[in-house]
């Protein structure tokens, strides 16, 4: 069962926090030249992903390089407490790609999805 409320993360955007049995996760995928690859990763753990970590209501976070699938490609996935917890971290525009200052040099494309997780 659902309960929905209104709540407000520091940044004054209204969001609708869901009450529910599982978490937030947040997918995002980035494409980086291949010639970026070295400075790109040592970047994307120190600046990225420590940020991830550290911030509140974070509960998990997990990286992936590219592959013969997706030569190109990194990923993270997320795990959040609660829409409100990744609002606050990511601001008002949470359901977009949150990139950190410097980072953008890297970026060819992004994307970024949110799901709920049902099942553990």
């Amino acid at each position: 069962m659902r309960t929905k409320e209104e709540a407000v993360c520091p940044f004054g955007c209204a969001v609708e926090k869901e009450s529910v049995v599982g978490v937030l996760v947040r997918v995002f995928r980035i494409e980086v030249p291949a010639d970026r690859h070295d400075e790109f990763e040592a970047l994307f753990q120190t600046i990225s992903v420590d940020a991830v970590r550290k911030a509140e209501g974070s509960l998990a976070v997990e990286i992936a390089r590219p592959s013969q699938w997706a030569p190109n490609e990194y990923a993270m996935i997320s795990k959040w407490k609660s829409v409100a917890a990744l609002a606050a971290f990511a601001g008002s525009d949470w359901q977009q790609a949150m990139i950190p200052p410097g980072m953008d040099r890297f970026v060819q494309r992004c994307w970024v999805h949110h799901y709920e997780l049902f099942s553990s």
